[in-house]
């Protein structure tokens, strides 16, 4: 019952990446593999068309033991890492340099204009 509880947790957690930020459709993993097939990242469709074999066996197959249960969940993160989205980092740099000018902005000004600052009311 365990790897059924791990392997259905960590096949969701994927189907829901594939639903929300690919805009795949279908029931199964396997559909929805297909539906987004060429939005995906290439390398990762055998990937996740291993895990979605596992899923349907240990899910249909009575009695089905997951042998490699290492790679299944190297597999899942693997695939969870590709799909999940990111930011560039020059979106990130920008930010930064934003902030940091910003910041030093304010520093520059207080610096100069301390002395005529009146803080009794």
């Amino acid at each position: 019952m365990a790897n059924i509880e791990m392997v259905v947790t960590k096949t969701r957690r994927i189907e829901h990446l594939l639903r929300e930020h690919y805009h795949a459709e279908g029931k199964g993993l396997h559909q929805l593999i297909s539906s987004c097939e060429t939005r995906l990242p290439h390398e990762i469709i055998p990937k996740l068309r291993f895990i979605a074999s596992v899923r349907n066996k240990v899910v249909h197959e009575d009695g089905y033991k997951l042998d490699d249960k290492k790679g299944f969940v190297a597999a899942c993160k693997l695939c969870e890492k590709e799909l999940t989205p990111r930011s560039g980092r020059f979106i990130w740099g920008v930010a930064l340099f934003v902030l940091f000018a910003f910041t030093a902005l304010a520093v520059w000004f207080y610096s100069v204009n301390w002395h005529n600052i009146n803080l009794t009311p």
